[in-house]
């Protein structure tokens, strides 16, 4: 029942259609006809002389000589115009070209090879970081970690204040000769 009922309408739509463009077309004549009765009235020659009928088809043929040429002026700004929209067009295709982004990759470069792509021949310093880490061993910070609980909760109010800093920096320092 839907599609008929779709059909039923779309049936009406395509007939309402049909109307508008005969009535368009209708008044596309009559538009016609009426600006050519602006334009050119109807010549009355009947009762003209040899004469007569030549000075009119001289002037007549001044009216066309004057509508071909803005014809042909406005031709040649369409042509202009034409050519120009058309290189318009393939100078923005060239931009988009041009400025085309490609698809980025991730790519796993190491420090001294960024240095080296920027620098070139200057890169002389190594970028090794693990090189210039201090080596600890584990048996000293254990050590460590035990004495600094204990001595923590002792030296609380020993230590506190600019004097427990001094000798916190001392004994950091080490026993002086």
């Amino acid at each position: 029942y839907r599609t008929i009922k779709h059909l039923g309408t779309t049936s009406l739509m395509v007939a309402k259609a049909k109307e508008e463009i005969e009535q368009e077309t209708v008044d596309k004549e009559e538009e016609k006809e009426r600006y050519l009765a602006e334009r050119a009235p109807p010549l009355q020659t009947g009762g003209m002389s040899f004469a007569e009928l030549q000075e009119l088809c001289q002037e007549l043929h001044a009216k066309v000589d004057v509508v071909d040429e803005e014809r042909y002026d406005i031709e040649v700004k369409v042509m202009h115009n034409t050519r120009e929209i058309k290189d318009l067009n393939i100078k923005v295709l060239d931009l988009r070209g041009k400025f085309k982004r490609p698809n980025l990759r991730r790519v796993r470069v190491s420090a001294d090879a960024i240095l080296r792509s920027l620098l070139g021949s200057k890169h002389k310093v190594s970028m090794d970081l693990r090189t210039n880490l201090k080596s600890v061993k584990k048996e000293d910070t254990e050590k460590e970690k035990t004495v600094e609980v204990s001595d923590w909760r002792k030296n609380v109010e020993a230590m506190s204040g600019m004097e427990g800093r001094k000798k916190m920096f001392d004994a950091a320092k080490g026993p002086t000769p």
